[in-house]
């Protein structure tokens, strides 16, 4: 075999390992999910009812404060962002990674989130019910290396209330 076609083909298999090595982490990063819903409280009862329909459209206000500690260091996070929902009444934040901070093995992690109604694009509910978020559950996945922070859902509800229709629900 020429010696030029031989380094030329040591070279590519060199690069391409090095290429191969570098393309694929040794440890997977952890990603981290913020959602939740917004719904129409058709009946003003503050809970989601059979007359209950998720609001697509809706402009929520996201926080969140990430704080991991080790012995070696502290790393803190702080989000502010606002998003839309989507045709299911559904906003969904996805986290950035940050060096240092694993949601799912390694620091432990503080967290907070929070969601805050902005505004609804619907005529028809648009009167601030359940504002502010003040709960979430965090479902974490080792085999997808995500952690999921789920909001409470937040509400809005229409102007005036349909007698006809929320016969059966107190006010």
């Amino acid at each position: 075999m020429d010696p030029i076609i031989r380094l030329l083909l040591l070279l590519a298999s060199s690069f391409m390992h090095l290429f191969s090595a570098t393309a694929q982490p040794p440890n997977p990063i952890s990603r981290i999910t913020v959602v939740g819903v917004v719904f129409c409280d058709s009946c003003s009862s503050n809970t989601l009812s059979r007359h209950s329909y998720f609001l697509p459209g809706a402009e929520v206000n996201i926080e969140c404060k990430f704080k991991a500690q080790s012995p070696k260091t502290t790393e803190q996070m702080s989000v502010s962002v606002n998003r839309t929902t989507d045709k299911y009444g559904v906003y969904k934040l996805e986290i950035p990674h940050v060096d240092g901070v694993d949601c799912v093995e390694g620091l432990a992690i503080e967290s907070l989130c929070q969601a805050s109604l902005v505004g609804s694009k619907s005529k028809a509910c648009d009167v601030p019910g359940l504002k502010t978020s003040t709960n979430q559950i965090t479902v974490k996945s080792k085999q997808d290396n995500l952690c999921i922070y789920s909001l409470n859902a937040l509400s809005y509800r229409p102007s005036k209330r349909n007698a006809t229709l929320c016969r059966n629900h107190k006010q």
